[in-house]
């Protein structure tokens, strides 16, 4: 017989599975809970290595397939609480507008996380900013910003200015936005400040 949750609850595994699978097989502690999976169990499952740790609160599927080629991404967007929007050069490089290889990646949260006191993982810089709908999109399991926001926070965050040029290019040539669409997108964003 299964062990029970401190709520009395028989953990599922199929519905921790479920959670995991459109994140590339990572999940939350949080998550686990839902799923009726204990912090007690969920240890277990670590030490018999079925579970790896990914972050403080997140963890990975072992034996779940890599199925995203920006895997490194996933935990960083949970540990927002899945709040985050991936953006500036790292949406430059998930849109594959540009050659660029940041050295850490850049998420924007809500502008009501400014005050918050936040333990930001290493290589990751957080930006505030409220975005509509219309200003996300998706690649894979992660939320980012679309191109023409991308375009915006690349001028704002004062990024090389070949690899704007490169993007205008890349996202012209490939019909995501028109070359008038991208010089305004750029103006917007140098008339901004810094998120």
């Amino acid at each position: 017989m299964p062990r029970r949750s401190h709520d009395g609850r028989v953990p599922d595994r199929n519905a921790l599975f479920e959670a995991a699978s459109p994140q590339a097989g990572y999940f939350t502690l949080q998550q686990a809970r839902e799923a009726g999976i204990s912090p007690q169990l969920l240890q277990f499952y670590v030490r018999a290595a079925r579970v790896e740790r990914a972050g403080r609160g997140i963890f990975r599927l072992k034996q779940f397939p890599t199925t995203f080629e920006h895997e490194d991404l996933v935990p960083l967007w949970l540990w927002s609480q899945q709040q985050g929007v991936f953006s500036h050069a790292t949406a430059l490089t998930l849109h594959e507008l540009s050659d660029a290889l940041p050295a850490k990646h850049h998420l924007s949260v809500p502008t009501l996380w400014r005050s918050r006191r936040l333990r930001v993982p290493a290589g990751l810089v957080v930006h505030y900013t409220d975005l509509s709908p219309t200003e996300r999109a998706w690649v894979g399991p992660v939320p980012v910003t679309t191109p023409l926001r991308t375009l915006e926070d690349a001028a704002a965050g004062a990024l090389d200015q070949a690899w704007i040029e490169q993007a205008v290019r890349q996202g012209v040539d490939r019909d995501l936005f028109t070359r008038r669409e991208a010089t305004a997108a750029i103006a917007r964003g140098h008339a901004r400040e810094p998120s």
